[in-house]
This record gives structure tokens, sequence and C-alpha cells, in this order.
């Protein structure tokens, strides 16, 4: 059964079903952030530092999101070339861990999950946040656009949590949009980018690779696709990185059709991507140097999900913003990642539009865009800010923003406004924007705009 099959004949009950249940306030805090991915991660570092009592809330088994569960094998860029614009918590992450040895090169961007996890654990710990895993998001309580209580689905059972300000830091804007918030899915026909499961190879032999001459590792893809290697001629291949002396992590392979909100979809394409790993590994073996050895150690935990939900807020940050490098006055951090909208369909056509609009559409060294507070802010919500992929943008700028390092940035911001907004318990647009301009330049972040 192929990925388009998959799901064709399931049917679906019409029945509806009124459920009542009293709910025991487990915990109660000044700010609660749901999702401990990279944004999340960075809000509740952020928060708790400026002496908010804070709790985080993470659906999974560690923190880290992509990074970790996710397996992605590397982080995107943290500078402009120039300027470091994932400053403040995001330097002190990868300097973290790379003084860990997590990193490859030691003084790199790749990534070893495991060390990543402990390091995560440890500046939270040391922070003074309570977390706890395999606690997942479920409903919302909202009275007059102001959140009173989440619903929480945990090993134990259902519980409720109360805070003064929440904090949307799950990637798919789950807190938001319960909260009916406005939101926008992929482009103008509901389509969405494909989803990748990342994976982690043993026994690549990189002086190898190095020396192969070959550049992209789809540098055979065509070869493979006459002699019938793949199921789906998807010429999209971002590649495998080197993780450590022999380790690869493969950012390989798209789940198309993804909607990463429907459980269906994500059973689907994670069947999908797990059965494509074979073909994967055909391919690297026989057509490029340096893999003949390779085996499959892993495949992650978590589904690499790169679009769903875009929180409309109070400003949407867009595309022209990235051509002109925008500057607002409510700048709260920058940053230069490419537009990356993956590939739609696996044909040559939709290949050729990717790589056109992701080679014109970058910045030169030293190039950056604002990011204004203003896309935190979900639009009908007073206490709840969003931060990491989920933010106001649209698809295009989405594409930029939702990488690790831009997930640092607007997490940062988010945690610093929460904390300005406890203490008065007041609507996240009526805080000072200059002052939460000034908190953030002290803490290292990048805002040479800010005077």
């Amino acid at each position: 059964m192929n990925k388009l099959e998959i799901g064709r004949n399931i049917m679906k009950s019409n029945k509806t079903i009124v459920f009542k249940k009293n709910l025991s306030v487990r915990y109660t805090t000044d700010i609660l952030v749901i999702g401990g991915g990279p944004s999340g991660v960075a809000a509740a570092l952020t928060a708790a530092r400026q002496g908010c009592s804070v709790r985080l809330i993470e659906a999974h088994s560690c923190l880290g999101g992509m990074g970790t569960a996710g397996m992605v094998p590397a982080f995107c860029q943290f500078t402009d070339g120039i300027n470091f614009l994932a400053d403040g918590i995001g330097k002190e992450i990868l300097e973290s861990l790379q003084k860990e040895n997590g990193t490859f090169p030691s003084d790199g961007t790749g990534i070893r999950a495991e060390v990543l996890k402990r390091v995560y654990d440890k500046l939270l710990t040391e922070a003074g946040v309570p977390f706890t895993f395999h606690t997942k998001l479920c409903d919302v309580t909202v009275e007059n656009g102001h959140i009173r209580e989440v619903i929480c689905d945990g090993k134990s059972g259902l519980f409720a949590i109360q805070a003064r300000v929440f904090i949307d830091g799950t990637g798919d804007g789950d807190l938001a949009a319960f909260a009916a918030a406005p939101y926008e899915k992929g482009d103008a026909a509901g389509n969405m980018m494909p989803g990748t499961l990342c994976s982690l190879w043993a026994g690549v032999n990189w002086e190898k690779v190095k020396n192969s001459g070959l550049g992209a590792d789809n540098s055979r893809i065509e070869d493979a696709f006459k002699d019938g290697v793949f199921s789906l001629e998807d010429r999209h291949l971002p590649g495998m990185s080197q993780v450590s002396n022999s380790l690869g992590g493969g950012n390989i392979g798209h789940a198309f059709n993804l909607d990463g909100t429907d459980e269906e979809s994500l059973t689907a394409a994670y069947l999908w991507a797990r059965k494509s790993m074979r073909e994967y590994e055909r391919y690297y073996k026989e057509y490029l140097k340096g893999f003949e050895n390779m085996e499959l150690v892993a495949t992650a935990s978590l589904l690499g999900v790169r679009e769903t939900r875009r929180i409309i807020g109070d400003y949407v940050l867009n595309i022209n913003d990235f051509k002109t490098r925008a500057v607002f006055e409510d700048e709260i951090g920058r940053y230069c990642y490419p537009v990356d909208i993956h590939v739609a369909k696996p044909d040559k056509e939709s290949y050729e539009k990717f790589c056109k609009e992701f080679t014109s559409l970058r910045l030169s060294k030293g190039e950056s865009y604002g990011i204004p507070y203003r896309i935190l802010t979900p639009r009908g919500i007073e206490n709840a800010l969003v931060a990491g992929r989920c933010v106001s943008a649209d698809r295009s700028m989405q594409a930029s923003i939702r990488v690790m390092p831009g997930c640092y940035i607007t997490g940062q911001a988010a945690g610093m406004a929460a904390a300005m907004m406890v203490p008065h318990q007041t609507d996240s647009r009526k805080i000072d924007v200059r002052e939460l301009q000034a908190r953030l330049k002290a803490m290292g972040a990048f805002l040479p705009n800010f005077k």
C-alpha cells in the first residue's frame, strides 16, 4: 500500500456526545508555557529569570522538539554572517551544547540529540522551572478573550492548570486555536509542506563522502528514478549531515499530503516515512560513495512537521518585509534564513519551482529582516502569546522564521513580554514595548535599531 492509498477507506462517525467532568486545578502559576520545543524552552527560561513562577508542559518524552525527539541533524544559521541574530537564549543554548561536546564539529552546529536533551533539562531545572512530560493540552476555558484555564491530559488523567499568562509554544498553535484565535493553514488551497521523519545512520565513511566529488545528495537521483529505486520521484533531498566521525543524521524523504493537526494524517505519514527508509538506504548505498556500509540506527520518535496553523496576530509578517529587510518600531529581534517552502508534490516542476525560490529569496551577508512584537499577540486573546513556527506570518515568512534559531528569538521575546504582563495582569498589547526591547537587549538580543 503506498502513501496515496493509506486512509482512503476510513469511516468517521457523525455521532456527538456531551462529556462533563469535575477536574482538579492541579497547578496555579504566573505563566504557563505549552510546548517544550526551542520556543517554549526560551520563553520559560526568560520568564523564570525575571522572577516569575513558570510551569511548562510537554506532550512528548523530552524537551527540544525537532532538535531532540525530531532528530533534526543540524541547526540552521544563528548568524547573518556578521551578527549573532539568535543572541541571548539561543547563544546560551548553543554554547552550552558545544561545551558538553554536543555538536559536530565541536564548534559547529551539527546536533547530538541526546546531549541536547540533557542541556535543556539542566537549563530549565537550574532556572527553577517545573515541567512534566506526557502532558498534552486538550482544551481551554475562555471568557471575553481571557484564557482562564487549560485542560491537560496527563498519564494520571485529566486536570486543569490556571495561569495569569499563557505562551503557545506548540508549533501548531493549539492553545491559540482552541481559544478561538483566527489562523491560516497552508496555501490558498489549504495544501501544506510535506513532513520529514529524520533518521540516524551508522557506518558512514565521511572522508570518502567528502572526496567523492559528487556534490549534493541528490546528484544521482535521476539514475535511481530510471532504475525504479523510488516509489515517488521526489528530487528534493536535503540530505545527510555528519553528526560524529561515523554517524549521519538524515533529513531525507517527504511525507506528502500531510496535515500535522490531524492524527490520521500523521499516522499515515509515519507509516510511509518509515517504509521509505528502505528506498533511501538502497539509494545511498548503491549510488553514492562513502555510504556503502551504512546502517539505519533509528528513525525519530517525532515527525518533522514544517507547517500547520499560522495564528493571525496584530501584524502579519509578510514576504515584502523579507525583501525590504524591514525595520519595525516594536522590533524584538531580526533573522535571515531563506524562504524554504518544501515541494508540494513529488514531481520535477515542483522541485524546479523550489530551487528557483530557495536560491532567489535569500539575504546577503550582514542582512536580516525585523521581527515585530505584534506577530506574537493573537487577535482576540488578551493574556496569551504565541512563539515559534505558529507566529503571525504569511506562508513565505513562516518558511523562514520556523527554524530553531528563529524559535529562540520569538520564544525569548514572548517570555519577557509575559513576565512584564504578570505584575499588572494586563493585556499583552498594553505593555511598554520600549521597556520590552530594553530588557531583551540587556540579555543579549540583537536589536541594532533600538536606541
